[in-house]
């Protein structure tokens, strides 16, 4: 329901309320003097009558605001209409219409990440087989070296046409017009022997089509329009299959480059392992020569105390001397030796074997004797 409508019920329901109030006015004043049944009549007037005047300023003020929205609405579409028009004058130009599959391919690169992760060079001048120039829009390197070449030229003028045909038998011949073309481009796109100009290449090309329905009312034509494109080395690939094709190419460029790190970490391994196995050595050469200096040095020190002393201590006894000749100590202490140890799992717990009792009742000892 409009404004206009709304307006014109509320009009008349508040005229049938002005009648029913009449009547009613009219009845009570039957039973009273003149004088007082016609005050309520004028009250009642005078309400309808603002009643109205506001009624009459909101549809005014409604109809004016709906005038200039329906202008606004008109405008818009005049203004849609026309730029709908040049773009499909735009689009039936050969050039416009590479330029927007160009762009089409290049956000789709974009969105496959093949930035990050993948070579790519976009229009490479080459030489096929047969000594003919070609010049694609797209190759894409795989990460084993070979490449994969995108052509996005489409014609669709048949499609247009079957859009903007208002008839179903003009709109039918159309479509079978927009397959016929796609067809020929396929039997072209396969003369360019695209593969033999990029090697080592993956044997067949990528036909960018760069709109789903431009594929999908040409399969409602020609329904073996892929199977046709297969036989000829030619893969039709809409936006949707061709990102989902390079996040392929994306993810083994990642596999690889993980692959590479992790031959990368095993050689840093391996060179680790070597160098610890140097120094562990070193360590349990320098242990021992350390348990052979203990050793030799406590045997000094017995000889010294048994031999010499003894000799010095007479010099003490006679009065010589004026402070006796201090001992030397011997050393007690062992070296420890390096043993290999289990260690324990992330989150495991020390078996009950590799602890001691406890020294003091609260602290584990370990069996190097340092607390845990």
């Amino acid at each position: 329901m409009d404004a206009a409508s709304l307006l014109t019920g509320l009009l008349v329901g508040a005229l049938l309320a002005t009648a029913v109030t009449l009547g009613v006015v009219a009845l009570v004043s039957r039973n009273r003097p003149a004088d007082e049944g016609l005050e309520p009549v004028h009250e009642s007037l005078d309400h309808l009558h603002r009643l109205l005047a506001g009624i009459e300023r909101d549809r005014a003020t409604a109809h004016g605001e709906l005038r200039e929205q329906m202008g606004t609405v008109g405008q818009t579409s005049a203004l849609l209409r026309q730029e709908t028009a040049a773009l499909v004058t735009a689009l039936r130009t050969p050039h416009v219409r590479g330029r927007w599959g160009e762009v089409q391919l290049r956000r789709v690169v974009e969105v496959a990440g093949l930035l990050e992760h993948c070579d790519f060079v976009e229009q490479p001048s080459g030489t096929n087989d047969a000594g003919a120039g070609v010049r694609p829009d797209l190759v894409v390197t795989l990460s084993d070296g070979r490449q994969v070449v995108v052509d996005a030229k489409v014609p669709f003028t048949g499609y247009i046409e079957a859009v903007q045909a208002e008839d179903v038998a003009v709109r039918a011949e159309r479509v079978a017009a927009h397959a016929r073309q796609l067809r020929a481009h396929v039997d072209a796109l396969a003369a360019r022997r695209y593969p033999t100009a990029f090697r080592p290449a993956a044997p067949f090309t990528v036909l960018f089509v760069p709109s789903d329905g431009f594929l999908t009312t040409a399969l409602e034509a020609e329904p073996g329009l892929l199977e046709y494109g297969f036989a000829r080395d030619v893969v039709l690939a809409t936006p949707s299959t061709l990102l989902a094709l390079l996040r392929t190419v994306a993810y083994s460029w990642r596999q690889e480059r993980l692959a590479r790190d992790a031959d990368q970490v095993l050689e840093v391994g391996r060179r680790l392992h070597a160098r610890l196995s140097t120094l562990s050595g070193h360590l349990i050469r320098l242990g021992s020569a350390l348990s052979s200096t203990l050793t030799r040095y406590n045997e000094t020190v017995g000889s010294y105390e048994g031999s010499v002393l003894v000799a010095a201590r007479r010099f003490d006894d006679l009065g010589v001397a004026e402070s006796p000749v201090p001992t030397p100590p011997p050393v007690e202490a062992t070296v420890r030796t390096l043993r290999p140890t289990e260690l324990p799992l992330p989150g495991e717990l020390p078996r009950p074997s590799e602890l001691s009792p406890r020294d003091d009742g609260s602290r584990p000892v370990e069996r190097d004797g340092t607390t845990g």
